[in-house]
């Protein structure tokens, strides 16, 4: 029998009506014919096939042969095992439970201006900053907020340059598949892409890289991961903080977490919201997801620990400690050990532990996760 040729018939099944789709958009970008669009409305956030070229659940192409949709997805199969071999040479151990990492310090931009528009220290922006006026991109895929911000949806958008990265710095929690911001990118000219997501998306690059998905794979030199535990349907702001706080959305100028839902009103009013009371709109792409630590970016950075000005940062792949050694020589970010904030580390542990958790016995097994035991 020739071999199985996996298509959308297959991602449809076993990932995007199983459970265990994130939304990530990666299958859409990788599409060359333009068969996948993405349903972002009523906090679906999922790929889907169009009616034409094979119907909901199958695709012409596929038939034909084409299995980019499936190399490109970051939860078809065995996907783990694929980006860690391929990006260290070696699957994560279970006491590796954050990921593999050849550093982890707490980090923050010496810039005052970056600091000030970024979220706890503004890494995430020195790092696109230095990659861009050092002519290592030519553009970021990263998220933004639609129109003149007062919906508060978040959208993916291209920086190009610094002031884009100002402009577009700061949290959503809310989702936006930055991914999708690729074809503006490449009609821009771009060739050499970087992706600032969450780890659900920061594990596309090497999974295309790894399943060989061509020109896309080559395109992303940078990988950059935002810790997250999860994100929020749009419905959150007239259902909770608007029906139950009487916070209007378009008066929200800064939200963050920090163990509440801390919003900042533009009448300078503060306000926490208990994350629990949020739970009720988690996104069923959430639901699933084992990678709180953004384990398959070149860099994963997240803003938890005791000091909100500096960003517990884990310095994964040799691209990622070049460039991070390159900007720490430069003197554009400032570091200290991380022993210096340990609840941050045993905070990290403990949530990619819940994480960990929550990927379903019955998918593939994770790296040093041995399958269910059969009769």
């Amino acid at each position: 029998m020739p071999p199985e040729k996996p298509q959308w018939a297959e991602l449809f099944t076993e990932v995007v009506t199983s459970g265990l789709c994130t939304g990530c958009s990666a299958c859409v970008i990788a599409c060359p014919y333009d068969v996948l669009g993405y349903d972002d409305a009523d906090g679906h956030y999922k790929p889907f096939h169009v009616l034409t070229d094979g119907g909901p659940d199958n695709c012409t192409h596929g038939q034909k042969g084409c299995t980019l949709c499936t190399r490109a997805c970051p939860r078809f199969r065995t996907w783990e095992p694929d980006i860690e071999t391929h990006l260290f040479g070696r699957p994560r151990t279970d006491e590796e439970v954050a990921g593999i990492a050849r550093r982890t310090v707490l980090a923050r931009a010496t810039d005052p201006e970056v600091q000030g528009y970024g979220q706890d220290g503004g890494l995430v922006s020195a790092l696109l900053i230095w990659a861009f006026e050092h002519d290592l991109i030519d553009a970021a895929l990263v998220s933004g907020l639609e129109g003149d911000g007062s919906t508060w949806k978040a959208v993916p958008q291209v920086a190009w340059n610094k002031e884009d990265v100002l402009a577009t710095s700061g949290s959503r929690y809310t989702y936006s598949a930055n991914p999708l911001a690729y074809p503006e990118a490449i009609a821009g000219g771009a060739e050499r892409i970087a992706l600032v997501g969450m780890g659900c998306q920061a594990s596309a690059p090497p999974v295309m890289a790894a399943r060989k998905a061509g020109k896309i794979a080559r395109r992303f030199t940078l990988s950059v991961g935002l810790l997250c535990s999860k994100t929020f349907d749009d419905a959150i702001f007239p259902e909770l903080f608007e029906a139950k706080y009487g916070l209007h959305r378009a008066d929200i100028v800064k939200m963050n977490i920090k163990g509440v839902f801390q919003v900042w009103m533009r009448d300078g009013a503060y306000h926490e919201i208990p994350l629990k009371e949020a739970h009720a709109w988690t996104r069923e792409g959430c639901t699933s997801c084992p990678d709180f630590a953004a384990e398959h970016a070149d860099i994963s950075t997240g803003g938890i620990g005791a000091f909100g000005d500096w960003t517990l940062t884990l310095i994964r792949t040799e691209r990622g400690e070049e460039l991070f050694n390159a900007m720490e020589a430069g003197g554009v970010i400032e570091t200290r050990p991380s022993e210096d904030d340990p609840g941050a580390i045993t905070l990290l542990n403990r949530l990619s532990k819940v994480s960990r958790k929550r990927w379903p016995a019955t998918a593939v097994p994770m790296p040093g996760r041995l399958p269910a035991p059969t009769a």
